[in-house]
């Protein structure tokens, strides 16, 4: 490629034309649905328009997530996005302990909103909701006590 066609691409901003806008991504019912994942828990969530219901696995958010912390980890999709108390959320979490659930239902929050409006992806992709947390427990090895820790030593 010559040095002349270089200085074009240069000067004309993008390769490729306009990009055109995402269209929302909602079933019949109007929902947006999304998969999130943390460590080993999965939760699968159904965001639509409301008051900002919250039920996860048939219970409420403040009886199946009772400690205020994960409360709060699950609403900061919503808070960054200014959706406060606007969407109804409904999702089965399974497996791993109460706070990957918490994450993997943040992670399928920010998805299903995006979804739902795709014009809040930047502010959701910078505020690190979109990434799944790829952090797993480490496997246990043979001749160890645990996944690194090795058994005490004794000279006798």
């Amino acid at each position: 490629m010559s040095m002349e066609a270089l200085e074009s691409l240069k000067s004309s901003g993008s390769v490729a034309g306009p990009v055109a806008p995402r269209e929302p991504v909602r079933d019949k019912l109007g929902r947006s649905y999304a998969t999130g994942k943390r460590k080993n828990a999965i939760a699968r969530v159904w965001i639509k328009p409301g008051h900002g219901i919250l039920k996860i696995n048939g219970r409420d958010e403040a009886t199946y997530f009772a400690r205020p912390v994960l409360r709060m980890i699950i609403h900061q999709p919503f808070i960054a996005a200014n959706r406060k108390d606007q969407f109804d959320v409904y999702c089965t979490v399974t497996g791993g302990g109460l706070s990957g659930q918490a994450g993997a239902l943040r992670h399928g929050i920010s998805r299903a909103l995006t979804y739902y409006e795709p014009e809040l992806r930047p502010v959701l992709k910078a505020g690190g909701f979109l990434t799944r947390d790829s952090r797993v427990v480490e496997r246990k090895k043979y001749g160890k006590a645990k996944a690194r820790r090795s058994f005490q030593f004794s000279k006798r």
